[in-house]
């Protein structure tokens, strides 16, 4: 049996991963109070059911702090289980409930819906850390689906993931990041009117940065330093590691230092290539 937790904030995409879940052909279930997981996994063993997503979070009142220890519980019993927390920052989320509607789970009377996220924010701590962690701050919703979509088809028998990602540092830096390595110092290429509407996938941008001997050595020594340390990350038995790459605008240098050191690791380790800045 493979099984999915979701959890998170509310507003940062929980309902999507599960739909996404859903249609992958998951027997998803909401709101489960993690005590009744076991219980749960083993109904529905029993019942044949070989892929289950759950969403486990706040709602849950004070069971979701036994949600540790139920984990690993379950990964005595069942072959493939998996975490996946999704957060995003607050102003985003603020913006999400404005749009929506949508009450807060923890606004109360007298609570503002920024007090209730951070009271949310504080609840999760101990479980944000169970799992892959998704910063959906700056995603289209279809972003996030396919990113989803992109952990579900990971074997843990490949060993740890290893997602490469560019942003901007105008947007902020990913919640998700367990790496960050700054390439601001860098020529920038915005500043030609040519290459400004371009970015670090197109060739042109390519040929500027490759001139530059800088961007050379600072592709290598990031790449030396992976190299150097990857080993560390796998004997740590972690599912996944995500190294985040950052530039200004999250458009030319960081998306093609990006797009190089995931090309040198894509034969060593599975590789997830991600671009926050970028379109598509």
């Amino acid at each position: 049996m493979q099984l999915i937790l979701i959890s998170g904030l509310s507003g940062s995409g929980k309902s999507i991963a599960l739909a996404v879940l859903e249609d992958a052909g998951y027997y998803c279930v909401d709101n489960l109070p993690a005590p009744l997981l076991p219980g749960l996994v083993a109904h529905l063993r029993g019942a044949g059911y070989e892929r289950v997503g759950v969403a486990v979070d706040v709602r849950g009142g004070a069971s979701l702090q036994a949600l540790p220890e139920t984990m690993a519980a379950l990964r005595g019993e069942v072959e493939d289980v998996r975490f996946v927390f999704l957060e995003a920052r607050n102003t985003t989320l603020i913006a999400r409930f404005s749009e929506t509607r949508r009450r807060h789970p923890l606004a109360d009377d007298g609570v503002t819906l920024l007090e209730a996220i951070e009271r949310e924010r504080d609840a999760l701590e101990a479980v944000g850390e169970l799992g892959q962690r998704i910063d959906t701050s700056d995603l289209h919703p279809n972003t996030l689906r396919v990113w989803l979509k992109d952990l579900i088809q990971a074997s843990p028998a490949q060993g740890l993931t290893l997602l490469v990602e560019s942003f901007g540092f105008k947007h902020g830096i990913p919640l998700d990041a367990d790496l960050v390595f700054d390439v601001r110092c860098l020529p920038n290429p915005f500043y030609d009117p040519a290459l400004r509407p371009l970015t670090g996938r197109d060739q042109p941008v390519i040929d500027f940065l490759c001139a530059h001997e800088d961007v050379g050595r600072m592709v290598q020594d990031i790449g030396n330093w992976l190299a150097n340390w990857l080993p560390s990350y796998m004997r740590d038995s972690r599912a996944y590691l995500t190294l985040a790459i950052g530039c200004t605008g999250g458009q030319h240098r960081s998306v093609y230092i990006a797009e190089t050191i995931a090309a040198r690791f894509q034969d060593q380790v599975r590789v997830l290539l991600r671009h926050r800045a970028l379109k598509s």
